[in-house]
């Protein structure tokens, strides 16, 4: 097997991953996943398209990883592991769509609006 790549994004933040055959070692901006990311709940979040696959222990992935919060990232992570596990293997698509890893999550930060403080707050209305 070659190399695989991907990219996911989301919010703010882009992972651009490698995956090739290996042990199971994920990589993140040349740091350990558990030292990237120390919450085992992002953790979890990461590894969650290859634990549905049970192909965890199959691949080796190398992430670039940059903007956004830690959140952004682990999710960005997720979405460009579920489409480089659907490049490697078309048939698996059906299984991680049906769990949404598939799915580019759209939402972001509302752009802030003149003459407003925020994007929909508006300034305290003063009846005299």
């Amino acid at each position: 097997m070659e190399v695989v790549n991907a990219l996911g994004r989301r919010k703010s933040a882009v992972a651009r991953i490698f995956v090739s055959e290996g042990t199971g070692k994920i990589t993140i901006n040349k740091r350990d996943l558990a030292q990237y990311f120390p919450s085992s709940i992002l953790q979890f979040v990461v590894k969650q398209p290859l634990n549905k696959l049970e192909v965890a222990e199959k691949y080796d992935i190398k992430v670039n990883l940059k903007g956004g919060g830690f959140t952004g990232q682990s999710q960005a992570l997720r979405l460009a592991i579920a489409r480089a596990l659907v490049k490697i293997n078309p048939e698996d698509k059906k299984t991680l769509r049906a769990e949404g890893f598939i799915t580019r999550d759209s939402r972001a930060v509302e752009r802030k609006k003149p003459g407003r403080p925020k994007a929909r707050r508006r300034f305290q209305f003063s009846k005299r």
